[in-house]
């Protein structure tokens, strides 16, 4: 009877989780179609039309300065919802956020050009995309959090993969849905109107997304937390208090596969359509081609670091992207589709998802249940500023200073370098019990514990 009870009891749990899993996952591919949206057009069109007083290439920085400030605003979207994430739990957050993106994201669709109201037509694009910032940075630590938490022993780095396949997800979605209308609509009817119509679509995806979001339940870890009335007080300042450590090894491990990203799916579509005359399609097909390939990747890596750790997982995507940067730019120089096409999925299926896909498990794992959300988010998001945000846009400002691919290759060598650092100075992490309390947190209870038993005397 025992064994019977116990058996279904596994039986709801995996259905729950795979439940939670795939919410995360379609939540987090439509927040990332939003996203990734804007970097597309901002390396194909926003130069042209938000920014037409400038030579195309200090367009296309000028439209990569504005990409980047949604990077500024995701440490302090980490902040923000990580501290209530912390306090009042992952589920809430997670739909506030999705409302943010979708909001935003549409509003970009109906922006007029610099052509229609002037200076005030990059000054409303920079302010949306703030607010993807903002929704983003919030948004990533409570979807693999939700995953994470919800996972048995010995899967987190699996399951925890789910919401980290939203990504390419979110990317083929997002490069598809602009692919479609610059192959089939002429190129003045494209700038005209045609680049509007997936960002106006991504309010229907938003609506499906809340109504998935809405039917999890919340992680067991936060709900005994809260249950105990245990939760941190600041939690953004007792991570920097108790983990400051941690922060800093998941910011240097996010440096190269945040950083390189962005090269690999960003920059390349200005580099090969401007710097080598390739035609648009080919190359958002080749990113298309790579990013269906990772959905599969990702989850494979991470399944291993569930059986060989962490830390050699992501030290060997670390050291292929290293290794591969001078190879990529030979291949995309040959101006051969396949090639380029290769070289593309080479840097994004294998290098940059070998760290991706145990990252929502590994960086989970560094930080105690009451601060694993602000910590999580802390150390993810502020790398993003200084890798993902600024890459696409120091990527194009070395090619304009070189006129040569080499100075981006050694700049892709030296953020992989950074994180080989990160990922020999940190402690394995896969066999830990996310749930039990770690010693960092201990003070943390005892020091809740005392204000409200304060609070009830």
């Amino acid at each position: 009877m025992c064994m019977e009870r116990e058996g279904g009891q596994r039986a709801v749990q995996g259905a729950e989780i795979r439940k939670v899993a795939l919410a995360s996952f379609i939540g987090t591919a439509i927040e990332w179609y939003d996203y990734f949206l804007y970097g597309t057009a901002a390396a194909l069109v926003f130069g042209v039309l938000f920014f037409p007083e400038f030579d195309p290439l200090t367009g296309t920085l000028a439209a990569f300065a504005t990409f980047a400030v949604g990077f500024f605003a995701r440490p302090v979207g980490g902040i923000i919802f990580g501290h209530f994430g912390d306090r009042i739990g992952r589920k809430t957050m997670l739909v506030i956020t999705l409302m943010i993106m979708g909001i935003a994201t549409f509003l970009i669709g109906l922006l007029p050009t610099y052509a229609q109201i002037g200076i005030w037509a990059p000054i409303l694009l920079v302010t949306m995309r703030i607010l993807q910032g903002l929704a983003v940075g919030g948004e990533w630590g409570g979807a693999v959090l939700m995953a994470v938490e919800h996972s048995p022993p010995g899967r987190r780095g699996f399951y925890g993969s789910w919401p980290q396949m939203g990504v390419p997800a979110g990317l083929l979605l997002g490069t598809s849905a602009l692919y479609i209308f610059a192959a089939l609509l002429p190129e003045e009817a494209f700038l005209a109107w045609g680049w509007r119509v997936p960002f106006l679509l991504s309010i229907v995806l938003v609506g499906v997304g809340l109504y998935i979001r809405l039917s999890i339940s919340e992680s067991p870890a936060f709900r005994r937390v809260r249950e105990s009335r245990t939760e941190a007080r600041m939690p953004i300042i007792d991570v920097l208090r108790t983990y400051p450590k941690s922060v800093l090894i998941a910011m240097g491990l996010r440096v190269a596969e945040n950083g390189s990203f962005y090269v690999f799916s960003v920059f390349v579509l200005a580099y090969a359509t401007q710097q080598l005359g390739l035609p648009n399609s080919m190359i958002l097909a080749g990113v298309m081609i790579a990013a269906a390939i990772q959905l599969c990747t990702i989850p494979a890596w991470a399944a291993l670091s569930d059986r060989f750790g962490r830390r050699p997982v992501y030290l060997g995507g670390a050291v292929f992207s290293l290794l591969f940067a001078f190879p990529f730019f030979w291949l995309v120089n040959t101006s051969v589709n396949v090639l380029i096409w290769l070289a593309i999925a080479l840097a994004l299926a294998g290098g940059h998802a070998a760290m991706y896909g145990p990252q929502a498990a590994f960086f989970s794992e560094l930080f105690g249940t009451r601060v694993r959300y602000s910590g999580a988010s802390l150390g993810y998001q502020l790398a993003s500023v200084f890798a993902g945000g600024l890459s696409p846009f120091i990527a194009t400002a070395l090619l304009a200073w070189a006129g040569s691919y080499w100075p981006v290759a050694v700049y892709l060598g030296f953020m992989a370098l950074i994180t080989i650092v990160a990922v020999v100075l940190a402690t394995e992490t896969f066999r830990e019990d996310i749930a039990a309390d770690q010693q960092e947190e201990r003070q943390l209870i005892a020091e809740r514990k005392g204000g409200v038993a304060r609070e009830g005397a």
